[in-house]
């Protein structure tokens, strides 16, 4: 009797789950535990990352013959390079401008820099898909003008890093996701003239760019964008103007910058080409040169387009494309012509500590 009355009930019990489960809700804290446990029908497997192409480029701003270039018809300003930068899959350069057609020049500086907003048409139909302002021109027009290039930017719906409302903006990373890789770039200065360190840095409640000079803060956000990136870049601003070697504080910031986390590590500034290579599992180039720009001299008119394969965290190739700034736009070489310079590129290699092919740690 006992046996069959258990019988009886644990029927009863089981009709009122089955009735529960057909028709209550469930409870919102067991969803995640609910979702896993019964896999969507509809679900497919996360492809996995592809290996990219990734191109970089030196400096650009839009003075003397550029402007003029840019006012005939921005989509064509940046000339036949444009070829090249539109082949990767993300292409990225430093804009070494303040983007303003007023303000105040900064006191006591020889060359102050400034550009329309149509720098950024001229930038977008040349195949590049994003910009670092974080450099020694980009409040070249002070504050006025940094309001005026963060409404241009805003405007534009352009992607540009290293400058901001406040530190949390400057400091935030261009974010995009390329053949499965999830790619973070973040850019900084090292290089600010001392009467405007305080001034042109940005803070927590202030606007301005980000400064590699405030290490903690540029370490801070490399590894934050390390924990939920595939690909970490940081895009510098440093060096000394026309030495063909790496400083020591270039070098220390490098090696600081890849044990936070960074894969790629490049910048510009020195005028001149620095040499570029692999340091254990990061990537390094310590100077791109300029690129559009209105000075080309023997030495200074010597420019080109690094462009990397990348999977993940690992810099699989570097291809160095040759060019030749005239008339303020680079033009690429090809021949003799490219040959040579491309082995006179190769030789700045020699004095940066850097080697040609990755190391085993990677």
């Amino acid at each position: 009797m006992k046996s069959r009355f258990a019988a009886l009930v644990t029927l009863a019990l089981l009709a009122a789950a089955c009735t529960a489960a057909e028709g209550e809700p469930i409870p919102e804290s067991s969803g995640k535990a609910a979702s896993a446990a019964v896999p969507s029908a509809t679900a497919e497997p996360k492809p996995s990352p592809e290996p990219y192409t990734i191109s970089f480029a030196g400096d650009v701003h839009f003075e003397g013959v550029l402007r003029t270039r840019l006012n005939n018809n921005p989509r064509t300003a940046l000339g036949p390079i444009a070829n090249v930068l539109r082949r990767s899959d993300l292409t990225l350069l430093n804009l070494e401008t303040a983007i303003t057609t007023g303000g105040t020049p900064a006191p006591g500086k020889q060359f102050t820099f400034r550009a329309p907003a149509t720098a950024f048409t001229a930038l977008k139909a040349a195949g590049v898909d994003a910009v670092t302002m974080a450099n020694n021109h980009g409040m070249d027009y002070m504050e006025s003008g940094l309001q005026d290039s963060l409404a241009a930017i805003k405007r534009s719906k352009f992607p540009v890093i290293g400058v901001g409302k406040n530190a949390a903006e400057a400091y935030r990373p261009f974010r995009t996701t390329v053949k499965g890789n999830r790619v973070a770039v973040i850019g900084a200065t090292q290089v600010l003239d001392s009467e405007f360190i305080q001034s042109w840095t940005a803070t927590d409640d202030k606007a301005g760019l980000a400064s590699a000079k405030n290490e903690p803060r540029l370490l801070q956000a490399v590894r934050q964008a390390r924990k939920n990136s595939d690909t970490v870049i940081v895009f510098l601003h440093w060096g000394a103007e026309l030495v063909k070697c790496p400083t020591d504080v270039q070098r220390d910031l490098a090696a600081k910058l890849s044990q936070a986390g960074a894969d790629v590590i490049v910048g510009s500034h020195a005028h001149i080409l620095l040499g570029g290579g692999y340091s254990g599992r990061s990537y390094v180039h310590y100077g791109l040169g300029n690129f559009v720009f209105y000075n080309w001299g023997p030495e200074t008119g010597k420019t080109g387009v690094l462009t990397l394969t990348i999977n993940g965290r690992k810099v699989l190739k570097d291809r160095w494309t040759p060019a030749r700034i005239n008339g303020g736009v680079p033009i690429p070489l090809i021949g003799s012509a490219g040959t040579q310079a491309l082995s006179e590129y190769t030789s700045l290699r020699q004095c940066t500590g850097l080697s040609a092919k990755p190391s085993a740690a990677q």
